[in-house]
């Protein structure tokens, strides 16, 4: 067993047994819901069909981060096993976690000198978080000291690429991160805009795609640009998106295609309450490693 905890927050969007079999830890993020405040659970206590489902029917879903009382009391059994934590929080470009989980490490160092709390800003959200965690369970378990997996974090994490489409605006409009007359006018276009995340971990749009299947199509040519060694690329690769299956596996067949390693092997997992209250039902995010991000 590793002297150090692994620790990220739910937002990386992965499956409950992920975070179970690789030993990982996770602290919560919230949501509300008509005056009602939910917990980002990875859906225990609800479905994404559900979720999803009233936010088409014109519920508006809040977030809120998780706050620095709860990072203290989420670190501090490990802190009393005796383990060091290496916590990965959400991208500081989308969310003020990173502040957050800075300020809970600075309070724990004076009750327990003797430990180190290292918080990293993955510059990553959704299944591109979580597939950074899953590369660092694979360092840890390797055998990669503590200091070793801190630095390669640092190394590597903006070889995570990032890109997905948005095929309904509604969500977006009513955050607030369109207008509604852009929203309007997309929708009637049939436009699905394409974005990805920059090397600040901001999400930027990239282009605007008219009808779903050319924005699909879009997405699998941005890999091909991309992704490590190319067609022959062996590493990781993974797909979340909100309510839209049948569109994910269609990137992940066309993928397959041109990538023989990936056929087959593309996970797909569910965006999760939080990230899904922001992009809304019929978001694709597709996520490897590849060029290093700069810009």
């Amino acid at each position: 067993m590793s002297s150090y905890q692994l620790c990220c927050e739910s937002t990386a969007d992965m499956p409950r047994s992920f975070f179970d079999e690789r030993d990982v830890a996770y602290v919560c993020f919230h949501y509300e819901i008509n005056g009602q405040t939910y917990t980002d659970d990875l859906y225990e206590s609800t479905s994404p069909e559900a979720f999803f489902g009233r936010l088409k029917g014109g519920d508006q879903a809040k977030t809120s981060q998780v706050g620095t009382g709860e990072y203290a009391d989420f670190w501090e059994p490990f802190l009393k096993e005796g383990k060091d934590i290496l916590h990965v929080t959400l991208s500081s470009g989308i969310s003020g976690t990173y502040n957050s989980a800075c300020l809970a490490a600075e309070s724990l160092a004076e009750r327990y000198p003797e430990r180190t709390i290292k918080v990293v800003d993955s510059l990553a959200a959704s299944a591109g978080y979580g597939l950074l965690m899953e590369y660092l369970a694979d360092q840890r378990d390797a055998g990669m000291t503590f200091d070793e997996l801190v630095q390669w974090t640092e190394d590597h994490k903006l070889d995570v690429n990032h890109w997905f489409f948005v095929s309904d605006l509604d969500c977006l409009k009513r955050g607030g991160r369109v207008s509604a007359t852009s929203a309007l006018i997309a929708t009637a276009l049939k436009i699905c805009p394409v974005m990805n995340v920059d090397y600040q971990g901001k999400l930027i749009p990239r282009e605007k795609i008219r009808t779903k299947k050319k924005a699909i199509d879009h997405l699998v040519k941005k890999c091909l640009e991309h992704i490590q060694d190319g067609t022959a690329y062996t590493g990781k690769c993974c797909i979340s998106q909100s309510d839209c299956r049948e569109d994910a596996e269609e990137v992940a067949r066309l993928i397959g295609e041109q990538v023989p390693a990936l056929k087959g092997k593309i996970g797909i997992y569910n965006i999760g309450t939080v990230i899904g209250a922001h992009t809304g039902p019929g978001t694709v995010a597709l996520f490897f490693m590849g060029d290093k991000r700069v810009d």
